[in-house]
């Protein structure tokens, strides 16, 4: 594919909810962190709200009654190391990545998650050799803050315009109309279809493989 038939020329991806199946785990972790510090119990929902969000930034939201969110922090990265909670890539996950890199597409991560822990799944999934550039929370401010996506607009030299941001959180969309920029929604993470839809999206997608046809 040429350049020129391209609507845009770098692809930003969100990751947990959007690449990798991790809402479970998250949810589960952070459940296990309220009851070992005796703290209330978030639901599933609450801490759906919250994923995409940097740590700093979700723990005064879903642990307010806590002063010490460090404490709560290292709590849950320890529960999250020690977890064999199943965290598969989505189905045409790994197709659509291939294919994208393929036709010639700038791939980069837009993610709250931290540096060492984003290094670690792109290692272990083998995905990261098709992504050219990532930014994470141990980067940049936390979303909806459009910090990640300017970093990473410069990074390749290209105009918003040229880019996409594309994520299963209303984080994730609302970084991305911060920054000017066209997002795809995907209702398979955290946030359904009637609450990203609100955010204006180019569309929204219920499958990895559906991404391809909006690009």
């Amino acid at each position: 594919m040429k350049s020129q038939d391209k609507a845009f020329d770098l692809v930003i991806f969100d990751w947990d909810g959007t690449l990798m199946d991790t809402v479970g785990k998250i949810v589960t972790c952070m459940q296990s962190v309220a009851q070992e510090l005796a703290l209330t119990v978030p639901t599933e929902q609450q801490v759906r709200d919250v994923i995409g969000l940097s740590l700093p930034s979700i723990m005064p939201i879903l642990f307010s009654e806590h002063q010490n969110h460090q404490q709560i922090i290292d709590c849950y990265r320890r529960h999250h190391v020690a977890s064999d909670y199943p965290t598969p890539l989505f189905d045409g996950v790994e197709v659509l990545i291939k294919q994208l890199h393929e036709a010639g597409y700038q791939l980069a991560i837009a993610t709250g998650k931290a540096r060492e822990g984003l290094d670690k799944v792109l290692e272990l999934t083998g995905l990261n050799q098709y992504f050219h550039a990532s930014r994470c929370a141990s980067d940049a401010q936390s979303k909806p803050h459009p910090e990640m996506l300017h970093a990473l607009l410069s990074h390749f030299d290209v105009t918003a315009d040229k880019a996409i941001m594309i994520g299963d959180s209303i984080h994730d969309l609302t970084m991305a109309n911060n920054a000017n920029m066209a997002s795809i929604g995907v209702s398979y993470g955290a946030h359904d279809e009637a609450r990203l839809q609100r955010l204006q999206p180019l569309a929204i997608v219920n499958s990895p493989s559906a991404i391809r046809d909006y690009l």
